[in-house]
């Protein structure tokens, strides 16, 4: 058994029944379905973000810094393409029908993901002759060797650079180290099998534009205007958001790395489609809500027998082929965010200027502007957990949870190596504990953390609330970018606990996401619904436009920065251990100074603006209705009342 399942199943137990039990007992039954669809959901998601970095280093072989670009591409569009999918369904399919349409693209796009192809191989050229690298295991259980005359042999850089041979006898056709330069590392790639990624990966992302931001629409339009329930249900909602993410990263993780790529997409597949199927079975409950709001025009012909419904399905299959071609082209990316950028805030400054009538007006649109700004900085570092946090707890953490064999409720738990050594067999897999995380496990303890620590904030927001002394949304979001680049510094100042393996304790990274998740917890209930209720009433659509703009800016940066992280591998192994992490910790200082430098900047802004929302929070002056979350950035803000009742999915 691994330890990260059975700890998982004792979590869920206890945060889960309470959960359960008020779903069941003061809910609209249609909250049970969106509840569970979007938990499937975002295990799909989830599993496939875990080990996704991994897929391209270790078996597409990508270099470091292609395969965090390419990361970037991919969540940046995920970003994106929502605002395409909310502006059709609200005017055309309707909620409804773009969240089932949307989960039959992710059902495709993540099994054709477990459609491994043949993995990319790598053969070393000296001399006018090639040595195969043979290539074994995947994330940390990865091993990579030289064959030399059908013997496996290690390797590493050599001194003043170059490649060393480790072991290699004399009679060997080639020398123990090959100085930098003498020879060549040539890759042979499988063209279907990378096709097929990312056409898997196209269809996903157009997935996530029809789905993610309509099914918590959904969710509101469960209540009335004014309903007290309201608050609670985005809650539980948003626990399911994160019961899917944790289970996504412990499973999924753990498959991927024992059994094969394949496995832990698939699962992820199965997931979504699991997710599809509680969505269409569940239609009754949902009250007739989500319905295209004009039926009529819908079920319309528009071109010869087509009606406009099935135009919009089959306008995905061109817009397959367009996201295929962008989604590999990292700098065209850049290039359409820069271009979305400066419009932007082009048409805010027109705003500000020209459209607000009043200094009130004025000053909240600019308090926005500034959220968005902030989230920016937030996300780029808190969606480090993907590609360079990842590679680095496969590359320099140890992920061993124990030093040596022990038990838990009275069975064996270690590594097998450590049962062995105790004299524990270790023959049937129910009879032991792994006391190891997979690497991508690790993405788990944000969304463990998140099902353990929300309701202790959400009873926080509500003391300090009626107390007023509730942190005022610039409070909120610098103390929270200064966790974010705190929980950076942890790894930083832990360098000297590294091992002779250059390996830090996995107490380390655990104390990192610790700290992001409690910066998110301040950060991101007060997101979008800030945006709803501070923008001005004419522009609400597009600021909330921008604020997810704002998340696929950060996906991009982060991707960028994490290839600054990247060092030289072979087959998709590090060279240098020590390198390495020294290349890791010198990204993670600058993300911390970072962190902590935009943090201290909010803290003092908002002692001098904290004016500037001008009574919004009271409810004082007029304000636009806060809407349901759309996309979970991941897990945007529902509405400061939800967790604080404040919290954000």
């Amino acid at each position: 058994m691994n330890i990260v399942v059975v700890l998982g199943v004792i979590i869920t137990l206890l945060t889960g029944l309470p959960v359960l039990l008020q779903l069941m007992r003061n809910h609209p039954r249609g909250l049970i379905v969106l509840f569970f669809a979007e938990m499937w959901e975002r295990f799909s998601y989830y599993g496939m973000r875990g080990i996704l970095i991994f897929y391209l280093t270790q078996h597409l072989l990508f270099d470091d810094d292609v395969a965090n670009a390419q990361y970037g591409s991919y969540t940046s569009l995920v970003y994106l393409l929502p605002l395409i999918g909310g502006i059709l369904a609200d005017r055309y399919l309707g909620t409804r029908k773009a969240v089932a349409f949307g989960a039959l693209l992710l059902v495709a796009g993540h099994l054709a993901m477990a459609v491994e192809g043949e993995p990319t191989r790598e053969t070393l050229a000296y001399a006018g002759q090639t040595y195969e690298v043979s290539l074994e295991g995947r994330m940390d259980d990865r091993q990579v060797r030289l064959m030399v005359e059908g013997d496996a042999y290690s390797f590493g850089p050599a001194d003043g650079g170059g490649l060393e041979i480790v072991g290699l006898p004399a009679s060997a056709p080639l020398p123990a180290v090959l100085p930098a330069g003498s020879y060549e590392m040539v890759k042979t790639v499988d063209p279907v099998g990378v096709n097929v990624f990312y056409l898997a990966v196209s269809l996903i992302i157009l997935g996530v534009g029809f789905l993610k931001p309509n099914i918590s629409t959904i969710v509101g339009q469960l209540y009335p205007q004014g309903d007290p329930r309201r608050d609670s249900g985005f809650t539980l909602y948003y626990y399911g958001i994160n019961l899917g993410a944790f289970w996504a990263s412990v499973l999924c993780g753990l498959l991927g790395q024992h059994f094969g790529w394949g496995y832990g997409f698939g699962l992820a597949g199965i997931g979504m489609a699991l997710g599809w199927i509680v969505f269409v079975l569940g239609k009754p409950l949902l009250e007739g809500k989500g319905e295209p709001p004009n039926p009529e025009l819908l079920t319309k012909p528009v071109v010869g027998p087509v009606n406009r419904e099935w135009l919009i399905y089959l306008s995905t299959i061109p817009a397959i082929g367009a996201v295929w071609w962008l989604v590999q082209r990292n700098a065209v990316v850049g290039w359409v965010l820069s271009v979305a950028i400066i419009l932007s805030l082009i048409i805010i400054a027109y705003v500000i200027l020209k459209v607000c009538q009043t200094k009130v007006e004025r000053q909240r649109m600019m308090l926005a502007t500034i959220l968005i700004f902030g989230s920016v900085v937030f996300w780029t570092l808190f969606e480090q957990a993907g590609t360079s946090l990842n590679l680095f707890a496969a590359r320099n953490v140890d992920l061993s949870v124990t030093d040596g064999a022990t038990s838990f409720l009275g069975i064996p738990m270690g590594s097998p190596e450590q049962l062995a050594a105790a004299g524990v067999a270790t023959d049937t897999w129910w009879s032991w504990i792994d006391a190891r995380f997979a690497a991508a496990q690790v993405q788990s303890f944000n969304a463990g953390f998140i099902l353990i620590f929300a309701p202790i904030f959400a009873a926080l927001w509500a003391f300090l609330g009626r107390r007023g002394l509730d942190p005022d949304p610039t409070m909120k979001f610098g103390l929270g970018m200064l966790q974010a680049g705190l929980g950076f510094m942890v790894v930083v100042w832990s360098a000297g606990l590294a091992d002779d393996s250059f390996r830090v304790p996995l107490m380390v990274l655990g104390l990192l996401y610790l700290l992001h998740t409690t910066g998110e917890l301040f950060l991101s209930p007060v997101g979008l619904s800030e945006i709803t209720k501070l923008s001005l009433a004419s522009v609400v659509s597009f600021m909330m436009a921008v604020w997810f703009l704002s998340s696929a800016i950060a996906q991009y940066v982060g991707g960028w920065i994490a290839g600054l992280a990247g060092t030289e591998t072979l087959g998709g192994q590090v060279l240098d251990p020590s390198a390495a992490l020294q290349s890791s910790l010198e990204v993670f200082q600058m993300l911390g100074y970072w962190g902590l430098a935009a943090g201290a900047v909010f803290i003092v802004l908002s002692f001098f603006i904290k004016g500037w929302a001008h009574g919004v929070e009271s409810g004082h002056g007029p304000a636009p209705e806060p809407t349901a979350p759309t996309l979970d950035g991941e897990r945007q803000a529902v509405n400061p009342q939800t967790l604080r009742d404040d919290r954000q999915p």
